[in-house]
């Protein structure tokens, strides 16, 4: 199908809720996309972070044929080979005690709610009062709107839980002045996704994880972005001078290479709160995109050290082409999550990046997100650089 006949289909019968970009992808090889006219671009979005080791990855595909054919579907109430082995893998490299599977990032975050409250009920019912970062974001399901500290993702569908103190970034006086009796748990990105990709200073970690245990409190790590591999290390709390460990770990995007996929990591403290019948999901966790996720991280142990080298390779070439452009404020980010902030909107850019063969986006209206999978190569980081100093020559 060509582009206006897919447009027009969608115009009819789709719900008119997404501001797509002009652009129907057909095909993916690697690092590279190509569209329903058989042009090619470079993506360095990757799905908004799922695709994380590209398109068409031979292992992926050929564990997919082969599970496919054998089974897709189990429900719960039975077991199946591999949701034991992915809780072993991911409590190994992340430090937790248990796992939990669902089937998307926000669904994640749900639980990782449910865990606090209930953890807080547990000690007294008026124990539930939640605190969140502004400018974050956490999904668009009923809880993790709650406690997304951006005003345009909730107006519309307030009002929301109640119980909710919003905190800037950083800021460990507020911090420290939102903590009471009552406070059932923190929820933070260890590195902003949506926001702009803005970190969280590791004193500002150290003193969340200190308060939560003073006021017996759940430290939640939404790690649906900024984890799973993305900043070159497992998750993000990792990758600090002083690494600070969460109760609760929320994570998604990248796991299951494309297919949907989301879970919790939780010490066991956290763990207790939620017993049989407490919570569960129809689709988490099958046997699908289990086996994939086992695949992805035999791949990703080896991958680490190339993410980190690949992305700070990235950010130091931006830095370099920022310096001739005087609205670059600045080049931010860990491993392949890379923000560049701009003194201005830069929506067009995104259209103009269609014209160069690249895709990436912008997060906050003013800077600019490169999500890439973690099979980039510094050839293509060169391919890239070129296409933006054109696009930045327009500005």
């Amino acid at each position: 199908m060509k582009l206006d006949e897919i447009q027009e289909l969608e115009k009819s019968y789709l719900l008119q809720n997404y501001a797509r970009y002009p652009l129907a992808l057909a095909s993916g090889k690697g690092v590279y996309v190509y569209d329903v006219e058989g042009n090619k671009y470079l993506d360095l979005l990757s799905g908004i972070g799922v695709n994380s080791l590209g398109h068409n990855h031979p292992r992926i595909t050929k564990v997919i044929r082969e599970q496919s054919a054998k089974l897709l579907h189990t429900s719960n109430l039975y077991y199946h080979e591999y949701q034991g082995k992915l809780a072993k893998k991911l409590t190994e490299v992340s430090g937790m005690d248990r796992a939990f599977f669902c089937n998307s990032g926000t669904e994640a975050v749900e639980g990782a709610l449910k865990i606090a409250r209930s953890h807080g009920r547990k000690i007294r019912p008026e124990k539930f009062h939640l605190i969140a970062l502004e400018n974050s974001f956490h999904g668009r399901t009923f809880g993790a709107l709650s406690v997304t500290g951006q005003p345009k993702y909730r107006h519309d569908f307030e009002p929301l839980l109640p119980g909710v103190t919003f905190i800037q970034r950083d800021d460990e006086a507020a911090l420290e002045a939102a903590f009471h009796e009552n406070t059932a748990g923190i929820i933070l990105e260890g590195i902003q996704g949506e926001g702009g990709v803005l970190p969280v200073s590791n004193s500002f970690l150290e003193k969340a994880r200190a308060l939560c245990d003073q006021f017996d409190a759940i430290l939640i790590h939404d790690g649906i972005q900024c984890g799973v591999g993305r900043p070159g290390t497992y998750f993000s709390y990792q990758n600090l001078e002083r690494p600070v460990f969460p109760d609760v770990v929320a994570f998604a995007k990248p796991i299951s290479c494309g297919l949907p996929m989301g879970g919790i990591l939780m010490k066991q403290r956290a763990a207790d709160s939620l017993g049989a019948g407490m919570h569960g999901t129809t689709f988490g966790g099958g046997p699908l995109v289990c086996r994939v996720a086992l695949e992805f991280f035999d791949i990703l142990d080896d991958l680490l050290p190339h993410i980190r080298k690949t992305g700070e390779y990235f950010r130091e070439e931006l830095r370099e082409l920022g310096k001739k452009h005087s609205f670059v404020k600045e080049v931010r980010g860990a491993g392949l999550i890379i923000g560049v902030e701009l003194d201005m909107e830069c929506k067009k850019m995104v259209t103009d990046g269609f014209e160069q063969g690249l895709l990436f986006n912008v997060t906050h209206d003013t800077v600019l997100r490169f999500l890439p999978a973690y099979i980039l190569k510094e050839k293509h980081v060169d391919k890239a650089i070129k296409g933006l100093k054109k696009i930045f020559a327009k500005y």
